[in-house]
């Protein structure tokens, strides 16, 4: 498993959150979002799911590996399982 998390520094609406991404492939983000946090399916962002800081630990302690988001990005783009925004809007 490679289930990746950056630091919750990134605000929205009152509140950090973290990325959470997997540099294997989507089914095992999935897996590990619906078994670990209990965050929904339609939460999915196209190649990541938003984590409110209140969940960072336990997604820590669940296995995902802290890196930062200069490495997160360039393992998620490194795998092929990078969507960027232009894409997510056209699809």
């Amino acid at each position: 498993m490679s289930v990746l998390i950056d630091s919750p520094v990134w605000p929205w609406r009152g509140r950090r959150w973290s990325h959470l991404v997997s540099d294997v492939s989507h089914e095992e983000l999935h897996a590990f979002v619906a078994a670990e946090l209990g965050i929904p399916r339609r939460a999915f962002q196209g190649d990541h799911y938003d984590v409110p800081e209140d969940l960072y630990d336990v997604a820590v302690a669940a296995g995902a590996e802290p890196v930062g988001a200069r490495e997160l990005l360039a393992r998620l783009t490194a795998a092929g399982l990078r969507v960027r925004k232009r894409d997510r809007a056209a699809g």
